[in-house]
């Protein structure tokens, strides 16, 4: 068998690629979103709060055939898209917006958990002083609460490079152009090529674990600081 790393490389640079988008366009949602619904209590906040929450239990072909509704060519955004010249299916930017949807949860739920464990009484003081509500978020509540947030994001981005139900609904499992990681190993499967299978859970494997020390390291280093 011609050994080509070239069927490594591909899927991995295209699953960093959308793990990546995803996790950047999560962490702007979800931390806003987490900071606007921590402490607050009510009908209203609890309905968004689970809807927020909602991904982590839906299968991801649910999420799929979601999105499909509303950001396929017949969804409720369809056709507005295709105005604008964006088609999200079958690409790869299609599957950054899968994987977003997944990994929201994942940082919205370490962000507001961290968010409602920042003493009051700090925020209250910045007020006093006349911050604003954006000023203390950015000044006091944010960096309080940064380690709980990072969590969510090395979380996110894990969980970002392994999406496989959404992401093959949603953008296809078309090699060069939309298949990550997870779809390759999926393909190199069904058709019996173990080796090639293996080659890519262990690239998965050492990138994800990589990931998590990484992320380990880095908070030691800024607790040392």
């Amino acid at each position: 068998m011609d050994f080509d790393l070239g069927f490594i490389w591909s899927p991995l640079e295209l699953s960093l690629r959308v793990a990546g988008a995803a996790t950047a366009v999560s962490f702007v949602m979800a931390t806003l979103a987490a900071w606007r619904l921590a402490r607050k209590k009510g009908p209203m906040p609890a309905l968004l709060d689970a809807l927020c929450s909602l991904p982590l239990v839906l299968p991801p072909t649910v999420l799929g055939y979601y999105l499909i509704l509303l950001v396929g060519r017949r969804g409720v955004f369809g056709h507005g898209l295709a105005e604008l010249g964006i088609n999200l299916i079958f690409s790869w930017q299609g599957a950054v917006v899968a994987a977003t949807v997944v990994v929201f949860p994942l940082i919205y739920k370490s962000a507001r958990a961290a968010l409602e464990q920042v003493d009051k009484h700090l925020e209250d003081a910045a007020r006093t002083l006349g911050a604003s509500e954006w000023r203390v978020f950015i000044s006091v509540s944010l960096p309080l609460a940064w380690k709980g947030i990072f969590a969510g994001i090395m979380l996110a981005f894990a969980r970002g490079m392994g999406e496989f139900g959404a992401t093959l609904m949603i953008a296809g499992n078309i090699p060069g152009k939309t298949q990550t990681l997870a779809l390759a190993i999926y393909d190199a499967f069904q058709a019996g090529n173990d080796l090639q299978a293996s080659w890519l859970v262990f690239v998965t494997s050492a990138v994800c674990v990589t990931l998590l020390m990484a992320a380990e390291l880095l908070v030691k280093l800024k607790r040392r600081r």
